[in-house]
């Protein structure tokens, strides 16, 4: 079949003339139990990636061993959690006796559901895919292939990576470690929520609207979106007509995220390869600042508590806190985004029609996915004019920088802590979904199309236990940057040994 891209070519109407406006009632999840946050063991062991790929080499343990531990890990968590879509263990074990050879040999991990693993299947978060079967890794996977990491199956995703929540029908809600009745976020949802309960130290994760922050922001882990061009992302050189979806990893540690990025950074000459030794920030910064969401919807009174006290944290660091306007109109923006969106949308309900062989309709894609196809059939003359707005907008975002003076923005990742299961489900009425995306992703969509680097970093829990992430963002190629001052905020307010409820011991 043709490889995914969810934000290819935009499509011509007569593919999807037969559209059916056909839209599910919300369904009622099962409720789960809260799970209240319990204190780390007394002598916690738990390894970073970088840690057990030297624990490895040095051969004080074994890929096996940890493979193993890392299965029984997921075995014992997962039935509260459902973050994986599906699982390869034996594969796993025999790759992991004979050690793979890289810089994380043998470290267990998982790949997102979006996105090919030769030998494991891709339902890329949908019913139409089940059963597909990929003959090659995707090409950030590959590469992470050649790192030596053990694959032990791939983590959950919402339908074609589409929601802000990972609650898709094909596997059902995975479920958040902090408390099993909330989000665990999108579309990264799985690979946050394993790594936040500890089944690995990292996973892979992709963000096309915010699809590596907002879940790591949901979860307690770090995540960075790297700028646009950094890491391998599509096969071959023509990518769609504005290219928003960039790969990367959800991580425990910075420095996890940072080697993992130094050993598949593209290289090409655009951008300077990581420093070798990246040490947290020396120099102070300029920082603007807003918890105010850029499409004027509301902010969680928590979620704005913790963006003031971790302006604090920065100001008591030395940095400069200013006050941040957007250089663009924010309702435009998620107007011109989210009609971009839905032709991604779109050509993946076709590209599912073509590949089941049914037509277009609920039995093959979510509710959600077909109110966006249809709000591109409704809009799709504007088309042009979208994307060209789109790809204006770096000049544009990049101006805030310049005009203001500042060298990154600090905001919320989301405009709260994780909702409860059921509120984004995909199956929710169109528009009151609609409102409800846009409220909670209020922040992240425009690094996606101005290509900038961002990160999600977890400084932040809400007074009721819910993870709240800090976003901080530069322009594109400012990724080392990003590293630099997560590595310093690593260190003044250390985040591994806080665990969640659910976590593998």
């Amino acid at each position: 079949m043709t490889r995914m891209t969810r934000r290819s070519a935009l499509l011509g109407g007569s593919a999807l003339a037969a559209l059916a406006a056909c839209r599910q009632k919300k369904a009622t999840p099962e409720a789960a139990p809260v799970v209240a946050a319990t204190p780390p063991p007394a002598a916690p062991v738990r390894m970073d990636g970088t840690a057990m790929a030297a624990a490895i080499a040095a051969g004080e343990t074994t890929a096996l061993e940890q493979v193993n531990a890392a299965i029984a890990r997921a075995q014992a968590v997962n039935g509260q959690l459902n973050a994986i879509a599906s699982d390869i263990y034996d594969t796993a074990r025999a790759e992991a006796g004979q050690t793979p050879a890289g810089p994380f040999q043998g470290v267990p991990t998982f790949i997102k559901d979006l996105h090919n693993w030769n030998g494991a299947p891709t339902y890329y978060g949908s019913r139409a895919f089940e059963g597909y079967l990929p003959g090659k890794d995707d090409p950030l996977p590959a590469r992470w292939r050649a790192e030596g990491v053990v694959v032990l199956g791939k983590s959950t995703t919402p339908e074609m990576g589409l929601m802000a929540s990972t609650e898709p029908l094909v596997t059902g809600d995975t479920r958040n470690p902090w408390d099993t009745t909330r989000i665990v976020g999108g579309s990264s949802g799985g690979s946050a929520a394993l790594v936040a309960a500890r089944v690995v130290p990292f996973a892979h994760a992709s963000d096309g609207g915010g699809s590596i922050r907002i879940p790591a922001s949901t979860c307690g882990v770090f995540g960075l979106k790297p700028s646009r061009g950094q890491l391998p992302a599509h096969d071959g050189p023509d990518g769609p007509p504005v290219d928003i979806s960039v790969q990367h990893a959800v991580t425990i540690s910075v420095r996890d995220s940072v080697n993992l990025f130094r050993d598949t950074q593209t290289n090409d000459g655009t951008f300077a390869p990581l420093d070798a030794n990246l040490q947290p920030l020396k120099r102070r910064l300029k920082i603007g600042f807003t918890t105010d969401a850029f499409g004027g919807t509301p902010v969680a009174p928590e979620t704005r508590a913790a963006l003031d006290d971790v302006a604090n944290l920065c100001a008591g660091l030395g940095h400069e806190i200013v006050p941040y306007t957007p250089s663009f109109s924010g309702p435009e923006f998620i107007d011109k985004f989210l009609l971009y969106w839905a032709a991604g949308a779109a050509d993946f309900a076709q590209q599912a029609s073509a590949y089941s062989g049914k037509p277009i309709g609920p039995d093959i894609v979510e509710p959600w996915t077909l109110g966006l196809t249809e709000m591109f059939m409704a809009r799709k003359d504007e088309m042009d004019a979208t994307v060209g707005w789109l790809k204006a907008f770096e000049a544009v975002y990049d101006s805030g920088f310049v005009d203001q003076g500042i060298d990154l923005l600090l905001t919320p990742t989301t405009g709260s802590p994780a909702v409860k299961l059921g509120e984004q489900a995909p199956t929710v009425p169109y528009d009151t979904l609609y409102d409800r995306i846009i409220t909670f992703a209020a922040f992240t969509a425009p690094m996606n199309v101005s290509g900038a680097a961002s990160m999600s970093v977890p400084l932040s829990w809400s007074p009721s236990g819910l993870p709240i992430g800090s976003m901080f963002s530069g322009k594109r190629g400012d990724d080392q940057l990003l590293f630099e001052l997560a590595l310093e905020l690593e260190a003044a307010r250390p985040w591994a040994d806080r665990l969640p409820g659910v976590v593998a011991t």
